[in-house]
């Protein structure tokens, strides 16, 4: 019976939604938004659902960056408040969610002087386009010089820096040759935008039984003036009503609108794709920091260490959401030749891929803008259904300013039901970022404070993957009393992979892979590795022989190929 505990508790959960098929408000929508928008509405005392068709954070919020910033480039759209909000937002997630939001320095070859001082006064101005190109030192200097006055934090972060040719040069001796000037300034990244979702939702739902979520689980039509809901494991079908319906599907947000009878046209998302490098050369090229640069195209590049890898990316291209976003031969082409041009001396090629993904952007319809400048802030639209019941879309929106736009679309929640405000979430830590030890030496006291039995270096490493809720985990695997390394994936232990499918809402061995660990952006997945997790999901999900050999045979490796 103990073996099954997790599948039974995700029968609970589900049961607890048709036993009590009600609520105050109802999300539509599991990415970074709609389960921010979740515990704030979950820390005001409200009855709150949450619904999500695959996995939580499995969709455009898994298809990012990786980067918290404040966007520099969207200052010269005349973006003033998004700029402001998101480096709020940026330094708020360095001190509430230390575990997961480090700072990064971040460089900018810059290869003109002058270029584009004459088209940005009309994107400020008049919100026209103009002819995309890449950005001179000028320009960039002013946009620095506004963005160090939104984001200083109290002069905690550093200001911006300008280095020649001959400085930049030293600094980055693979540099292309024909570079002007660096320019040098910080923002903020998250190893596991994946992970950090999941902490936002945990402290929903740490709230009470007032706040319940479940994934897999679709809002499918409507009926007798409620949602139908489906469980996409069992295809049961039942009613769900609400006060309150909140749509947050994000780049899906017209098509859910249309699934539940209300046609609206707010969305016109764009591709993203990146991929993900093996490539010492590469990564030591990067000197720990983003190389971040304006194509002239309008397109944003960017390359990021991470994990001991390099991120690359980003395109930025129109998408039909009727279809799947997939990572082309073309886009990869692009990367290549972006980091040769950056790096002409590195070579790069399709071997080193470890990783591909893509995902939609969840922008606003914008007919006459490409692509590149087409606002990246976001709106709440407020309808009603034929019952009359209030109906909130959230049009765009992004991973920085998750936080605030959780703030608000509660907020709109709260005054349709009359409530007030009693928590704020300004400064409240996230998750594992409650009392995160920042200094090694502290980290190395928590470590051997917590970690009973198990060596320091565990300790620390679990410290460094799960923030300050490590403890759990620790406690987890003491009661197993055995935390022996897996064969095909020794960082983590049986034990702890346990942990993860009863903790942490696992429903397919995809979501073990992808989302609650790093394994398959790092390049770690393999045949073997998979067939040693599935076991161990397996046992505690009651997964036949049959379920075990699909689940394999459903993960894509780093190439793009299945198992």
């Amino acid at each position: 019976m103990e073996q099954r505990s997790s599948n039974i508790a995700s029968v609970k959960r589900l049961q607890s939604l048709r036993d009590n098929p009600t609520a105050q408000v109802l999300i539509i929508g599991g990415g970074i938004n709609g389960i921010a928008t979740f515990r704030d509405l979950a820390l005001q005392g409200v009855n709150v659902v949450l619904v999500e068709r695959e996995d939580f954070c499995s969709g455009a919020s898994a298809a990012s960056s990786h980067m918290i910033h404040g966007g520099v480039r969207y200052l010269e759209n005349g973006e003033f408040r998004l700029v402001k909000e998101s480096l709020q937002e940026r330094n708020r997630l360095l001190a509430s969610a230390p575990h997961y939001v480090k700072p990064l320095q971040t460089t900018m070859p810059i290869f003109t002087i002058f270029s584009g001082l004459l088209s940005a006064p009309m994107r400020i101005l008049r919100h026209t386009q103009g002819k995309p190109q890449e950005r001179g030192a000028v320009l960039i200097k002013v946009g620095l010089t506004l963005y160090d006055f939104f984001g200083r934090n109290g002069g905690r972060m550093s200001r911006h820096e300008f280095f020649g040719k001959k400085k930049s040069l030293k600094l980055f001796p693979e540099l292309n040759k024909n570079v002007a000037f660096t320019a040098t300034y910080y923002d903020a990244a998250m190893e596991s935008p994946e992970r950090l979702a999941l902490d936002t939702l945990k402290d929903g739902l740490a709230t009470g039984s007032h706040a319940r979520a479940a994934n897999y689980l679709s809002a499918v039509g409507m009926k007798d003036g409620g949602v139908v809901l489906r469980d996409s494991l069992s295809g049961q079908e039942f009613p769900f009503k609400a006060e309150v319906i909140i749509n947050t599907s994000g780049p899906w947000t017209d098509l859910t609108n249309k699934t539940l009878g209300r046609a609206t046209s707010y969305m016109a998302g764009t591709k993203g794709s990146h991929i993900v490098l093996d490539n010492p050369e590469l990564l030591a090229a990067c000197d720990s920091r983003e190389i971040f640069f304006e194509n002239e195209d309008g397109r944003i590049v960017l390359m990021y260490p991470i994990l001991g890898r390099v991120l690359v990316g980003t395109s930025d291209i129109p998408h039909d959401m009727s279809e799947p976003a997939v990572c082309t031969e073309e886009e990869v082409d692009y990367f290549f030749d972006l980091v040769k041009y950056i790096f002409p001396d590195i070579k790069v090629d399709r071997s080193q891929i470890v990783f591909r993904y893509s995902g939609v952007r969840p922008l606003p319809k914008s007919d006459d803008l490409l692509p590149g400048f087409v606002s990246r802030d976001y709106r709440i639209v407020k309808t009603s259904d034929e019952a009359d019941t209030p109906w909130l879309s959230l049009v765009g929106g992004k991973w920085t300013t998750f936080r605030a736009l959780g703030e608000h679309m509660s907020s709109e929640a709260l005054k349709i039901l009359g409530m007030k405000r009693t928590v704020s979430t300004t400064d409240m830590a996230i998750g594992g970022g409650k009392d995160f030890p920042i200094s090694e030496t502290s980290q190395l006291e928590w470590a051997e404070g917590h970690g009973g039995e198990l060596a320091t270096e565990r300790s620390l490493q679990l410290l460094n993957r799960y923030g300050t809720l490590a403890s759990e985990v620790i406690d987890f695997i003491r009661s197993a009393n055995k935390d022996e390394q897996l064969i095909h994936s020794p960082e983590y232990s049986e034990a702890e992979i346990q942990f993860l499918v009863d903790r942490e809402h696992v429903v397919h061995l995809s979501d073990i892979v992808h989302r609650r660990t790093s394994l398959a952006f790092t390049g770690k997945v393999n045949r073997e590795m998979l067939v040693e997790l599935a076991e161990i999901a397996g046992a505690r999900l009651g997964w036949s022989s049959d379920q075990k050999t699909q689940e394999v045979r459903g993960i894509q490796l780093g190439g793009g190929g299945s198992v």
